[in-house]
């Protein structure tokens, strides 16, 4: 929960706690799910001709609800609300809902299904998965890199050797890529595009085999490996939340409290020992 400094007006912490409170919270949890059933119901042509006016009306409310949620936030926090990366995202969301649909600004109206994913603000479970995964990036990123050299080199290595033979496969560097990609998913690898090899190449399969065993058995699994222990190494971690923690103010009066009540008992037993 947001902490305002000592000095906040009480009119702001006030405005904070009923906005934070569970039942508001668990309110708002309620319209972005409902919104995004609407939103659903509003693919189908037969229930927008129905029922299409009572969709709208209620998908306007629920949207005014949400804005009035971040108004009464960034009046509550003032500038500190843009401070948060997920009041950021929030406001994003619910703002883009807010620019008219026009003919050359039609794809905003799909875009309206950002909404459902202010979900993860709301449910504290989903905001550490994806503190989780935020925090992996790192190492992600050198995995990634790995992958990379690992089908540039299959890559070049295939587009000489099959690209002749097999030019819609590996006629070209790009065309190789995406073939290896197709092979590494393990999707129609084998009578798609390793038997036909094979017939005029009776080898290759020495060549895929070792690329599906070094890229989908280990380098693949090395993205889960890096996830899964970036999960489970800050379990309470929450997104956001890299700064150290702070003592509130009343924290600090009752650290105060409990050394001038220490105090008060060291008096009282040199008292007793006169």
């Amino acid at each position: 929960m947001f902490e305002h400094a000592p000095d906040a007006p009480m009119w702001r912490r006030k405005i904070e706690a009923f906005v934070s409170s569970a039942t508001i919270q668990h309110f708002i949890v309620f319209l972005i799910v409902l919104n995004a059933i609407l939103l659903g119901l509003e693919t189908d042509p037969e229930i927008v001709q129905s029922i299409g006016t009572e969709l709208a009306f209620i998908d306007h409310a629920i949207l005014f609800v949400f804005t009035l949620e971040i108004l009464l936030l960034m009046a509550s926090r003032g500038l500190k609300y843009f401070l948060d990366p997920w009041c950021i995202f929030d406001f994003l969301v619910v703002g883009i809902s807010l620019v008219p649909a026009t003919e050359s600004l039609s794809v905003l109206r799909s875009l309206r299904v950002l909404r459902v994913l202010r979900l993860i603000n709301k449910v504290e479970s989903m905001k550490r998965v994806v503190g989780g995964l935020l925090s992996s990036l790192p190492g992600l990123g050198s995995v990634f890199g790995l992958i990379l050299i690992i089908f540039y080199v299959a890559g070049v290595i295939a587009t000489n050797e099959f690209g002749k033979a097999f030019p819609d496969y590996f006629g070209s560097l790009s065309n190789t890529f995406f073939t290896l990609f197709q092979v590494m998913t393990l999707e129609s690898w084998s009578d798609g595009v390793v038997r036909p090899v094979m017939e005029k190449f009776p080898y290759a399969w020495i060549f895929f085999v070792l690329f599906i065993l070094v890229a989908t058995f280990i380098v693949v699994n090395l993205f889960i490996a890096v996830i899964v222990d970036s999960l489970t190494s800050n379990p309470k971690e929450n997104v956001g939340t890299s700064e150290p923690h702070h003592p509130t103010h009343l924290e600090q009066e009752v650290r105060a409290m409990r050394q001038e009540i220490s105090e008060l008992k060291e008096l009282l037993k040199a008292v007793h020992q006169r």
